[in-house]
Order: structure tokens, then C-alpha cells, then sequence
């Protein structure tokens, strides 16, 4: 705090204004600023150089890419008038006309910005219609900035949609949004969209030295690198951390202090501890994990850095190209290095081992505990190794023992054959010979109830003639007569037919 106070009497400017940050000090004013956009830029100025510039633009992308500030040059390009006070859209607005200057002091009448975040209703949108319709009080155009328009609720939209689509001719829409899947697919229909992508890390340290240079700040570009690299392609966000920066270190950035700055490890010690892991030496490994806790390096951006590492030798030895990498060419090397001495399916689990890793740490209340048994896990898969050589190893010993000794003799003691134990013949009595059944021996059974006497009904008591039927005759079975006693088997044949044909008749071969 101490260094922030004297920077800020050092540098105070004369005439007594707040210090301005760097972000907004050096805000892109005409479109040829913008930093990583080409797509942005080459389609407005072929729209401005063909006169075809739409009614409605929604610019889409993460924080610090550039939107608001867009939406502004675009409203200046509109209304610009140029420095003799006689010039037409242009997107090099001259910025000393009387629509530039208000509106870069957000005091032009006619170019209104609206935070949707806190203005999401109905009724600020119908504030929006009314003034829709009347014409610019000084202006060529009449322009709405909304910013975070995915805030707006379901009716705000709809009740915009009928402006949105038939505007007038004064009227133009500029949105902003970091969500662009909230807003629903009526309003983008209506817009011309821009996404505007994150800017590379090559681009912001090349626009981090150039500030730098305009600053007076010395600076090496590990230093710039570290430093775009943490914003994650938001200029905002770099240019914030570089005014950090500038205080912390006194007007000399060097990777040492950006480093104590930002609270992450040295990229050395980073790939000296991730290189312990591969080669397996758990001693070396942690003696640098408990070094940089000491320094007081927060445990799950260490294995934050740790997953880029394995993240960049897999790419090399996937591609065997680092050109895919977007890191400077110290890390490029340091990746190649381990490629060659790590296999491909080691580097995949190492991956999920510390992505799970992180989360652990993060949730943890004591985070070194929790980072030992993640490197614990990390040292026992470097240690299993590639899981498929292991598997062919074990084939192939496998063949070589079946080749070497082709016949392999059971020296194990074998069980007694059980013996087969004898049957027994079951002994049948024999049976008494039954009498032989009448010819026409029928079974009168007792009526149950008293209408079981009285005859059904003929056909001659309703006057018709009673139908023929064919005399059934008696069903012979020639009977075998043997002086001899029958057999059981013949016994039980005689009483199984007695019983399903009643009127049988058995007869002896000299009946028949």
C-alpha cells in the first residue's frame, strides 16, 4: 500500500486530475485499435465503404474483449461530422467534432447507453419505444447502447421486437452481451452478429510493450508473457494486471516480481517437479512441492500450472509439432524434453489425476495434505507405466514358456477313481389273476336329484323323425390265454382298458 501511495503523489498529474487507469487511458478510439479481431474490423469497414451498415449489431465474447468499446466507435463512426464539421460516417471518426467529444464524455443526447443488468423490465423498454420515434436533437443518428442485454426479462424482449424489426431510419441498436445463448433467437434474428474471440497470448504482450514503452517502464518479456498470460485473452484484465504491475515493481517489471505478484510458481520449479514425477523420484518430488508451499504459492494454481505442462507435452508427442502451442518457445522446449522422456497413456491419467487434484485442494482446509496424495497418486501411475507394453511383455513370456516346454507333466497327486457301485434287480411279487370283466357290464349310479330319472326330450315329441344312427359295435380285444400265470404287465394293460372302455370284451386267441 505504501508503494501504491508514493507511486500515485510521484506520478499525480499537474493539474491535479485522478489518475486514470491504463485501461481506459488507453481505450482503442477508432477501429484500427482494436487488437485480435480482424473479422470485426474487415466487415465494418466494407460495410461503412459500401454503405450497407445494418440497424441492429449484437457483439458477443468474454469480459475485456472489446464490446462497449466497439459499440462506441461505431456510434462515433455514425455520427462523426468530421473536423470542418462537414464529413459522413466514417470508421476514422476524427474525435475533436462536437459528436465525438460528447459522446466520449457520455454526454451526447442522442447515443444512449443502458445497463440491462439493472434496467430489465417492461417499462424501461417502453421508455426506449417513446424515444425511439422522435428524431436526433444534434446527430445524424439516434443510437441505443445496451449493455448485458441477456439480462432483459421475457416481455422486455418482446416488447422490443416490433421496434427492433422496423426502425426508423434514425434509429440504430448497438447490443453487448457475454451470453449470447439467453438471448432468444427473435432478437438475434433481427441483429447483425459479431463474436468477438479472445486475443492470443503473442498479442497482448506485444500490446502489453507497447504501453510499456509509452509508459516508461522497463520490462523483459518473461515478465509481459506471465502477465498476458493470466488475463486469458481480456485486454481489460491485462492492462489491470500490468497497472499492478508497474506499482509493484517500480517502474521494472521482471518475471521474479510478477511472479511473487501474481502468487504462482516459478515455470523452472514448475517443470522440475512435473519432470520428478515422470522420472519416479518421489524424494525430489516432494522436497519441490513442500519448497514451493513455503514460498507461499497457492497449491491448486501450482497444479493449475502442472496440467498446462502435461497438456503440452501431450499435444507434442500426439502431433510431434509445437506449433500448436500458444506459449512462448522456453515452454515449447521444456514440453519437447518431457515428450521424450514420458508415453502418451501416462500423460492421459496423469491429466485426470490432477484435474481431480485441483478440486480436492480447492475444497480443502488444509491444502498440503490434500496436494501430497495427488502427487502420491500422480507417482504410482508413473510407476504402473504403459499398461499395454506390460500386457504384450506378459504374452510374449507366456509364448516363450509354452515354446521352451512344449509338454508340461501334472506332478500333483490325482484322486482314487471311484469305483462303480452295483445294482440290485428289484424282486416283484407276483399277482393274483383277476375274474374277466362281462361283456356288457354297465354301472347304474343312484339319481342325485329328482329330475334325473325324467328322459330328455326326442325329436318325435317336437313332430320330427328320429335320425339313424349306426349300431355301435362292441370293442373286441383278443385276449392271450396261457395256462400259465399272467404277467404283471398284462394285468395292468387288462385294468387300465377296463377302466377307459367299460364295455369291453376280452377274447382268447380260440374265441376268436
Amino acid at each position: 500500500m505504501g508503494q501504491l501511495v508514493n507511486y500515485c503523489k510521484e506520478h499525480r498529474m499537474q493539474d491535479n486530475q485522478t489518475y486514470i487507469n491504463l485501461a481506459r487511458k488507453y481505450r482503442p478510439q477508432v477501429i484500427a485499435d482494436l487488437i485480435g479481431q480482424e473479422a470485426l474490423v474487415q466487415t465494418l469497414e466494407n460495410a461503412f465503404k459500401l454503405n450497407r451498415v445494418h440497424h441492429a449489431f449484437m457483439l458477443t465474447g468474454v469480459r475485456g474483449t472489446g464490446k462497449t468499446t466497439t459499440a462506441r466507435i461505431i456510434a462515433k463512426a455514425l455520427n462523426c461530422t468530421g473536423v470542418d464539421g462537414n464529413g459522413g460516417i466514417t470508421l476514422n471518426p476524427c474525435g475533436v467534432c462536437e459528436s465525438c467529444v460528447s459522446i466520449n464524455n457520455d454526454s451526447n443526447m442522442d447515443v444512449l447507453e443502458m445497463d440491462a443488468a439493472s434496467r430489465t423490465g417492461v417499462d424501461d423498454v417502453r421508455e426506449i419505444i417513446e424515444n425511439a420515434k422522435y428524431k436526433p436533437v444534434s446527430s445524424r443518428y439516434k443510437i441505443f447502447i445496451i449493455d448485458e442485454v441477456h439480462m432483459l426479462s421475457k416481455n422486455a424482449f418482446n416488447a422490443l421486437l416490433k421496434t427492433l424489426e422496423e426502425p426508423p431510419a434514425h434509429l440504430k441498436f448497438i447490443f453487448a452481451t457475454t451470453e449470447i445463448r439467453k438471448v432468444p433467437i427473435t432478437v438475434l434474428s433481427r441483429c447483425q452478429r459479431f463474436d468477438l474471440k479472445r486475443v492470443s497470448v503473442a498479442e497482448l504482450s506485444q500490446h502489453l510493450a507497447k504501453i510499456c514503452g509509452l509508459e516508461s517502464v522497463s520490462f523483459d518479456e518473461e515478465s509481459l508473457f506471465l502477465l498476458a498470460k493470466s488475463a486469458n485473452g481480456s485486454v481489460r484484465d491485462s492492462l489491470s494486471l500490468l497497472d499492478q504491475a508497474i506499482v509493484y515493481a517500480d517502474r521494472n517489471l521482471v518475471a521474479a516480481k510478477i511472479i511473487e505478484m501474481l502468487g504462482v510458481g516459478a515455470k523452472e520449479d514448475i517443470y522440475n517437479l512435473f519432470l520428478s514425477v515422470v522420472n519416479k523420484d518421489s524424494a525430489k518430488t516432494f522436497e519441490l512441492l513442500n519448497m514451493q508451499f513455503s514460498k507461499g504459492i497457492e497449491l491448486d494454481l501450482l497444479l493449475e500450472d502442472m496440467l498446462e505442462i502435461c497438456h503440452n507435452a501431450s499435444v507434442i508427442k500426439i502431433t510431434s509439432n509445437p506449433k500448436f502451442l500458444d506459449s512462448s518457445e522456453v515452454e515449447r522446449n521444456k514440453a519437447i524434453e518431457i515428450a521424450e522422456t514420458s508415453d502418451l497413456p501416462s500423460l492421459v491419467k496423469l491429466w485426470q489425476i490432477i484435474i481431480k487434484g485441483i478440486k480436492e485442494v480447492k475444497d480443502s482446509g488444509n491444502s498440503l495434505i490434500f496436494a501430497n496424495m495427488v502427487f502420491t497418486k500422480m507417482l504410482l501411475v508413473a510407476d504402473l507405466g504403459d499398461v499395454g507394453k506390460m500386457i504384450d511383455f506378459l504374452k510374449s513370456s507366456e509364448k516363450k514358456n509354452l515354446t521352451s516346454n512344449p509338454k508340461v507333466v501334472n506332478t500333483l497327486p490325482q484322486p482314487p477313481a471311484p469305483q462303480p457301485v452295483p445294482t440290485v434287480a428289484p424282486i416283484i411279487p407276483p399277482q393274483p389273476v383277476s375274474a374277466p370283466t362281462p361283456v356288457h357290464a354297465t354301472t347304474k349310479t343312484q339319481p342325485q336329484t329328482p329330475f334325473d330319472d325324467v328322459p330328455p326330450p326326442s325329436m318325435e315329441d317336437y313332430g320330427m323323425p328320429a335320425p339313424q344312427l349306426p349300431k355301435e359295435e362292441p370293442q373286441i380285444f383278443e385276449q392271450k390265454t396261457n395256462t400259465s400265470v399272467e404277467s404283471n404287465t398284462e394285468q395292468q394293460i387288462k385294468q387300465e382298458v377296463s377302466r377307459l372302455f367299460p364295455s369291453a370284451v376280452f377274447v382268447g386267441k380260440e374265441n376268436a
